[in-house]
């Protein structure tokens, strides 16, 4: 194969042609991948013609799928080969979605970050999308870390942020009804800089939907603190928004990105099949003053 990678005009990210994952790829292709990954941080493969089958392959290549904990219901049962395997789809059988989290916009967040290893990477084929709306932003926390004042630089060199699952401060019952999540008690803390365990590069983790408080200072000061550093790790300069079309395959890196997704009609039918990757518990980076 002949890949070819083509740099998007957006804060991150890069569409990646000459590519079929529904065959098998020799070691230089992936090779190539990987570089680009690690450049660009979320890659976007188009007019893919995948099965299950083909994507899960694909992932594996990548490490571990880990088993999900948690899934809604039994919904997706007899629709997936892998347990790991998410549908993530707002159409109805029975006044019942077939897959998980089915309507309305999401918050910015990093999968798995409620854990102690959050994954490494996601991956999500597109199968149906509406018309208009259901884009997955993207925000690039290289970027974020890399624009942070000094002055938070400094205050927060040794600061945990804690982490739960749908439980960010700003979460209401309401956003967890409207995406069919009911709350549980999984929680982890994470160094508010982490270094991403390739590049080394740090890395502002916090996310607006998991990031519960910061650890070790006041409430209201960490409150205040907190609420300034998810304002800025979703400025319009650092996102990418994919709008996706049918056989679009879209990877993107957890270590270093956060994503969301804007509404849609519900009137619309969506149907995505995610992949993930397991990780490594993040270590801290050393912030330093600019």
């Amino acid at each position: 194969m002949s890949i070819k990678v083509e740099p998007l005009d957006a804060p991150t990210g890069a569409r990646i042609t000459g590519v079929d994952i529904g065959s098998e790829l020799d070691a230089d292709t992936y090779a190539a991948i990987h570089s680009a990954w690690l450049e660009y941080q979320v890659l976007v493969f188009p007019d893919q013609d995948m099965t299950e089958e083909d994507q899960i392959r694909f992932t594996k290549h990548w490490g571990e799928m880990p088993q999900r904990k948690r899934y809604a219901g039994r919904r997706e049962e007899n629709r997936r080969a892998h347990e790991s395997v998410m549908l993530i789809s707002n159409i109805r059988e029975d006044g019942e979605p077939i897959g998980s989290l089915p309507d309305g916009d999401m918050m910015f967040h990093s999968d798995g970050q409620y854990d102690e290893h959050p994954y490494r990477y996601t991956m999500l084929y597109a199968l149906e999308v509406p018309k208009i709306g259901g884009d997955t932003l993207f925000a690039d926390l290289y970027k974020a870390y890399e624009t942070l004042p000094s002055s938070l630089k400094n205050r927060l060199q040794n600061v945990e942020a804690q982490h739960g699952y749908y439980a960010g401060r700003h979460v209401t019952p309401e956003i967890l009804a409207t995406l069919g999540i009911e709350r549980v008690a999984d929680s982890w803390a994470h160094p508010v800089f982490t270094a991403h365990e390739e590049t080394g590069r740090p890395v502002l983790y916090v996310s607006r939907l998991l990031t519960l408080g910061l650890q070790g200072l006041p409430e209201e000061e960490g409150n205040d603190i907190l609420d300034q550093l998810l304002d800025h790790v979703e400025r319009e300069e650092f996102v990418y928004g994919h709008d996706w079309s049918p056989g679009d395959f879209v990877i993107w890196d957890n270590r270093c990105l956060n994503h969301a997704r804007t509404d849609f009609s519900g009137g619309e039918r969506r149907l995505l099949r995610r992949t993930t990757v397991q990780g490594v518990r993040p270590e801290a980076a050393i912030a330093k003053a600019a």
